[in-house]
């Protein structure tokens, strides 16, 4: 499920911002097909789950955004990363001593 398909942005409350840089040699189109497999097999099943984007900034780094019910529902899918084989495959291009990842709960 990518962002476009969130049915209404106002529906979010709770998110995960992460930022991170991709690895040595490792391929963004690889990346990108690694996490479109991701919200296709696994984030997209979820239960609270509403949208995910990956974003690009300047100096290679990258930013992951996923959008949830609630902010306890965004740190609930996200502790299931490290049991998933997609989100798993995802996460080998992510060098990672640069990621900084948080939970935000909206406020407004």
């Amino acid at each position: 499920m990518s962002l476009q398909l969130l049915s209404s942005i106002s529906s979010f409350s709770g998110m995960e911002f992460g930022v991170f840089r991709l690895k040595e040699g490792a391929s963004e189109v690889e990346m990108l097909k690694a996490a479109n497999a991701a919200d296709k097999n696994f984030l997209s099943k979820e239960d609270g789950f509403l949208g995910h984007a990956v974003l690009k900034g300047k100096d290679g780094l990258y930013a992951d955004l996923s959008f949830a019910t609630t902010k306890e529902k965004a740190e609930e899918i996200c502790g299931k990363w490290m049991n998933n084989k997609f989100t798993l495959q995802y996460i080998e291009f992510i060098e990672p001593e640069s990621v900084d990842m948080s939970f935000w709960e909206r406020i407004k």
